[in-house]
């Protein structure tokens, strides 16, 4: 059983598993392809999971694979805190550049459902965090595009920290140069 949670934008869902507890510890099904389709509304078929490690202040993103290798996403955090964000760059959204940003972490156990069309990256809060997510498309690097975390037309609003970034994602694009690509 999982509770499905809306957010700001379309089609970008909070994924709340129902967790067992006791005084020996917790149970909860983190994937259930049946459940999860059937909690969607549609079917999403991931081919490929993803596990990285990363320490307080780091942010990856915003990543974001072109057609035809677009991806949806489903992600969780297994030890930490992050702060997980989600940008709509479908060109044809009345939510086009608009972005959420959610809480994850060991302790809440949300995941968050980013479909095709979105952009995402995260922020390390804790000491570290590990971090899972399921694809419905394989990586494809020539595919990838990074776009500016802190791009002021997007002005997302991350949590104070120290921001440690990729060589990559120091030389990602503006919003603006997206939008002259598409």
């Amino acid at each position: 059983m999982i509770n499905v949670i809306s957010t700001l934008l379309d089609d970008v869902k909070i994924i709340e598993p129902i967790v067992y507890s006791d005084d020996r510890g917790f149970f909860y099904e983190s994937f259930n392809q049946k459940v999860f389709n059937n909690a969607l509304g549609f079917e999403v078929k991931f081919v490929q999971d993803n596990h990285s490690k990363s320490t307080k202040g780091v942010l990856r993103g915003l990543h974001y694979q072109q057609k035809p290798y677009e991806q949806d996403k489903l992600v969780r955090v297994i030890n930490g805190l992050v702060y997980d964000v989600a940008v709509d760059l479908r060109p044809h959204s009345k939510q086009f550049g608009k972005w959420v940003g959610v809480y994850l972490s060991d302790q809440n156990k949300k995941q968050l459902f980013i479909p095709k069309g979105f952009a995402h990256g995260f922020l390390v809060l804790s000491e570290s965090a590990e971090f899972l997510y399921k694809t419905s498309e394989y990586y494809e690097p020539k595919s990838e595009i990074s776009i500016k975390w802190n791009d002021p037309l997007l002005n997302i609003n991350w949590p104070d920290s120290q921001i440690i970034t990729s060589e990559k994602d120091n030389a990602a694009i503006s919003f603006n140069k997206f939008k002259e690509q598409i």
